[in-house]
């Protein structure tokens, strides 16, 4: 893929002329009720801003009447209507339209004629959460034009434009260099990201190794940000190289070449990070897998000795209450007051009970003892 070449008069649509305005006046947000959607828009000659008009009619209608000058609109969650007006204007294919209403798309671009259609996924870390929040942004760039559609907090371009702003030499070669500096504020976003995700992975090994119970449900969610990062970051990689390979085609200036090959080498960067940090979360789940396996196997071990433990002692119970038992049998029934009873008047009748408890409990004795349960 290659960026559209300049081409100042290009011919637009006829639309119903507007009133006319006084630029000095006109605010630079208009608002819709509810919620703004047009974040900033601006008119830009040779570099320089020359107008910021404060609704999108006032910003086709100035556009017109420079024709060498390029249009920046910036919106945040747009109307279809407010979509379906730019794609009137500006000649928008429908499909790319279509694409930034609905959103959640994987980065790509793709040309539909003269007008070039990118989609990027922005990131950004938050500390009080310690997650990953993820931002959609469409960019629309043509001849004279550049439209950026933003789905989410991040990116924040308001940055950019300040950047662009103060270095008019860099902002008179056009939407290409507006494009340049959104890719390389959308890479440079993810360094914090990285950090940020960096420190969680250590923070993830200490609980694996302490024996977090909660570390496991940690590892699983930063895995899927993970994914949702490499997404967003593996496809920028052919992206970059496609616009490089149109360099020489396209006569593409050496200072925005430099820029744009600063930008890939992050991007490959970010890109084997992420890779590394899928591979990383993957093993400490295999590590903490076996460490809770292990922790289970010790637990079960511990709970099988004490059921031992515990079986040796009811041994030892049950074993003297029968050798107990047995004397009390004897004397049980020789203890009942029957006038008729064998042995009752025999005179070597208590020496044999005695002696009848005696080895009837030494009997059981021994043979408890041979069987270890004394």
């Amino acid at each position: 893929m290659t960026l559209p070449s300049k081409k100042p008069n290009r011919r637009r649509r006829s639309a119903a002329p507007e009133p006319a305005r006084t630029t000095a006046s006109a605010p630079a947000l208009a608002p819709s009720p509810g919620r703004p959607s047009v974040v900033q828009a601006s008119l830009y000659r040779d570099g320089r801003k020359v107008a910021s008009p404060g609704t999108l009619a006032e910003t086709f209608r100035l556009l017109r009447d420079e024709p060498d000058g390029m249009a920046w609109i910036g919106l945040h969650r747009p109307s279809e209507a407010e979509l379906l007006s730019l794609a009137a204007e500006f000649d928008l294919h429908e499909l790319a339209v279509e694409d930034a209403m609905e959103a959640h798309q994987r980065p790509k671009l793709e040309r539909y004629g003269d007008t070039l259609f990118v989609v990027l996924r922005a990131a950004r870390y938050l500390d009080a959460q310690e997650e990953v929040d993820f931002g959609e942004l469409h960019v629309f760039l043509g001849p004279d034009f550049l439209i950026t559609v933003r789905h989410g907090a991040a990116p924040d371009l308001s940055a950019v434009r300040r950047r662009m702003e103060e270095t008019p030499e860099l902002l008179a070669l056009g939407p290409e260099a507006v494009l340049y500096a959104i890719l390389d504020a959308v890479v440079d976003g993810y360094a914090p990201v990285v950090g940020g995700v960096q420190n969680d992975i250590d923070e993830i090994e200490t609980e694996v190794f302490r024996g977090d119970p909660e570390v496991s449900r940690r590892i699983y969610e930063l895995s899927r940000e993970m994914v949702e990062f490499q997404r967003a970051t593996r496809p920028l990689v052919g992206m970059l190289h496609n616009l490089m390979a149109g360099f020489a085609k396209y006569g593409t200036d050496e200072e925005l070449q430099r820029h744009l090959r600063d930008v890939a080498d992050h991007v490959t960067h970010t890109s084997e990070r992420v890779d590394g940090f899928r591979q990383a979360l993957t093993e400490i789940l295999t590590v903490n897998a076996t460490l809770v396996t292990q922790q289970q196997n010790a637990e079960m071990r511990a709970l099988a000795e004490a059921g031992f433990a515990q079986n040796e002692e009811i041994k030892k119970i049950s074993s003297w209450a029968a050798i107990l038992f047995a004397p009390t049998l004897v004397g049980t029934i020789y203890g009942m007051n029957f006038d008729h009873m064998p042995e009752l008047h025999w005179v070597y009748g208590y020496p044999f009970a005695i002696l009848l408890m005696a080895v009837v409990c030494s009997s059981l004795y021994v043979v408890f003892k041979k069987r270890d349960w004394l």
